[in-house]
């Protein structure tokens, strides 16, 4: 192994480690007032629970939604929340870069022996966060119950590995994000414009959109590969913008390469931080 590569691989070991430590202590401070935290809990699973009543609301007039069933609606929401779910827990904290940059405070982190990415990522993590996957999960498994597939082993392995790769390329919208928030300084509703935002845009399907938006979030910002194409594959619809049908395989090398763009941004980023002065 070269220079090169131990080094990469000892900064990872250390920012898994210090997400680990810190994210820790933050659990153990929520867990000192676990009525608080159940009651946060909770309240974070019945506000983002709000997003499929009002799904449920529209089936109450209709019988199908852009040509889509209900129990296919749910397939698709619960996939998106599911795996942005998964991202969020994990790293919703990055939003709050913004106003670390802006007051300074951000130079605290740049002095300690630990990974930056990792400091920001773990900073008061929100346990709580866990009702939005709990409930996303819940639609999913809901979807999964009712729907009538012709299952396959490929489309098996297709749900794993769809809400995985979808965690990956959120993860990788979070990171990007808050790159950008060096430049913009506190920018955090601009980033939730895409993570947010990108959710409730998967939760219904291609068909409710314009082309240009969907060819957007394909070709431009590809959160269609979150749940959109290789949820139709399990679906047995026909994909956006006609598309061929191995795109809905194409997800593990999306993610990755979107995380590696957001970490190229990320260094750029914290490469320019020239704190605020005095």
């Amino acid at each position: 192994m070269a220079d090169g590569d131990r080094l990469r691989l000892r900064a990872l070991r250390e920012g898994v480690r210090a997400y680990r430590l810190i994210s820790a202590m933050w659990i153990r401070s929520l867990m000192a007032y676990r009525l608080s935290f159940a009651m946060t809990a909770l309240g974070n699973f019945a506000v983002t629970a709000f997003d499929f009543v009002a799904i449920l609301l529209m089936f109450s007039q209709v019988d199908r939604l852009g040509g889509y069933s209900l129990p296919e609606i749910a397939f698709l929401y619960g996939a998106s929340c599911t795996a942005f779910g998964l991202a969020d827990l994990a790293l919703g904290s990055m939003d709050r870069l913004g106003r670390r940059v802006r007051d300074g405070t951000l130079d605290t982190l740049l002095v300690r022996p630990a990974p930056v990415i990792a400091q920001v990522a773990a900073d008061r993590f929100g346990l709580h966060r866990i009702g939005r996957l709990a409930q996303g999960t819940l639609v999913l498994t809901y979807a999964l119950v009712v729907l009538d597939i012709d299952w396959t082993p490929l489309k098996v392995l297709m749900v794993p590995l769809m809400l995985l790769c979808g965690a990956g390329i959120f993860a990788a919208v979070f990171v990007g994000g808050a790159a950008f928030q060096f430049v913009a300084q506190d920018a955090a509703e601009v980033q939730n414009a895409f993570t947010y935002g990108g959710t409730t845009l998967l939760q219904y399907p291609p068909t409710l959109f314009a082309k240009d938006l969907v060819r957007g979030v394909t070709f431009v910002l590809p959160l269609a590969f979150v749940n959109w194409l290789p949820a139709l594959y399990v679906l047995g619809r026909p994909y956006p913008l006609d598309l061929p049908t191995w795109v809905a395989f194409t997800p593990p090398l999306v993610a990755p390469a979107l995380l590696a763009l957001a970490g190229l941004a990320w260094r750029t980023g914290l490469r320019s931080y020239r704190s605020t002065g005095s």
